[in-house]
């Protein structure tokens, strides 16, 4: 039963779903190349999916593929994770209008190791095999690449490609030979993966159907097997119709020091209520039965935003860990929900820190230069207007201007100091 703080019933799965039918439930079918998806069902597929280490951390684009990969692992398919080092050497020209700067080996080596990490963390130790490419291109010639790889392909085939025509059109900012052969190294991978562990299929993002095609023939014409691809839709935001996961300061990522554990969650907290359901099942765990129940909960009461709650809370403990989250979720709590402050703990002032301005206090000092220092004021003059109108809070309780900080104030060495509804500040107690 799940028993968070956004308690919902459950009611009882009547049919337990195949692979097949989950996925097209959750919103997991773009593309593929199987002829009947409950192939899934019936056999056990090796399965690999493939990230550039173009950025040492992953956004939450990229999760959305990886919960699909968890959901094949948990059927028992066979998973390989690909972190490119030699294609992340070059970059993916796809979606891209102009060519990508290039990285050194070593920013590539750095963050091979942070998307691996963060996979693991999704995924699960021992659930899967990390391979990169790097290993298999490092030693092969200019020549054995024409030769063995380059001969297979069709010029006219590879400049029908959408993106290519986009760059080497009219207004196009052209396109390397580096970024063109790029299809061609994706494609060997599948094809050495393959023979060498017995990979069938490619599992991506829509936006990598072209690049997972060109393996799929590659394979077909070196060794005349048949191998298949398997693609989940972009997700996107159904308030504003464009792609999901950028909010204003940005793309939301996977990384705490990029994207905090505290802005990850109020990032899911605050989805919108049209597309929040879809979200739920791409980027959650929960069963149908619970899921039903969140999305009647919402229906009936929208102002409680359970749904929201659920997902923040189940995305943030599915990539930066249950306490972390049960952290984020109990300061969301005191600072939007009207719960306790005292219910914090030392713990969730290391998130808010991170998060909101800090000013050392001691016993016995009045809350105006705590106003001024953390920009809360603009003024001492201001500062005791604030004050003289009942517009700040300690701890959740309105002070006025004759308040001196406290010992009763203090909560694990610390308190909150707030102006109006959203503008908040730490106190940190001094020694």
């Amino acid at each position: 039963m799940y028993t968070h703080n956004y308690t919902v019933k459950l009611g009882k799965t009547r049919h337990k779903m195949t692979l097949s039918e989950e996925l097209a439930w959750r919103g997991f079918v773009n593309q593929t190349t199987l002829s009947d998806p409950a192939l899934l069902d019936s056999q056990i597929f090796t399965i690999y999916f493939g990230v550039d280490p173009s950025a040492d951390s992953m956004t939450i684009g990229n999760l959305a593929s990886i919960m699909m990969v968890r959901h094949f692992q948990k059927a028992g398919h066979k998973i390989f994770m690909l972190v490119g080092g030699a294609t992340g050497v070059i970059g993916d020209p796809d979606g891209k209008a102009e060519e990508r700067q290039l990285k050194s080996l070593e920013q590539i080596a750095h963050n091979k190791q942070c998307i691996a990490a963060e996979f693991t963390q999704v995924i699960g130790e021992d659930s899967f095999t990390l391979v990169d490419n790097y290993d298999w291109f490092k030693d092969m010639t200019v020549l054995d690449f024409l030769r063995n790889v380059g001969k297979h392909y069709s010029m006219t085939q590879l400049l029908d490609r959408d993106f290519i025509k986009s760059r080497i059109g009219e207004g196009g900012s052209g396109i390397s030979f580096a970024e063109f052969s790029y299809s061609l190294i994706q494609g060997y991978d599948f094809l050495h993966l393959h023979r060498e562990h017995g990979v069938n299929m490619q599992i991506a993002g829509a936006d990598q159907w072209g690049n997972a095609i060109s393996g799929v023939e590659l394979v077909r014409k070196v060794t005349g097997e048949e191998v298949h691809i398997w693609t989940t839709p972009l997700i996107m935001n159904k308030s504003t119709g464009k792609k999901f996961g950028k909010s204003e300061d940005g793309a939301i990522w996977l990384d705490p020091k990029q994207t905090s554990v505290y802005q990850f969650y109020q990032f899911w907290l605050n989805a919108d209520d049209a597309g929040v359901i879809d979200y739920i099942k791409v980027y959650t765990l929960l069963d149908k039965s619970t899921i039903d129940e969140l999305e009647a909960a919402n229906t009936a009461n929208p102002q409680e935003r359970t749904a929201q709650k659920a997902l923040a809370f189940e995305v943030t403990k599915i990539v930066h860990g249950e306490e972390a989250a049960a952290s984020v979720r109990r300061i969301s709590e005191v600072l939007f929900g009207g719960a306790d402050y005292h219910s914090l703990q030392s713990d969730d002032f290391l998130q808010l820190t991170a998060q909101l301005p800090i000013h050392d206090i001691k016993i016995g000092d009045d809350l105006i230069e705590a106003l001024v220092s953390t920009e809360l004021a603009s003024s001492n003059t201001e500062a005791r207007r604030f004050l003289n109108d009942g517009a700040v809070y300690l701890n959740g309780q309105q002070v006025s201007a004759d308040k001196v900080f406290s010992s009763s104030d203090v909560i694990a060495s610390h308190a909150i100091l707030r102006r109006g509804k959203n503008a908040s500040a730490v106190l940190q107690v001094a020694d």
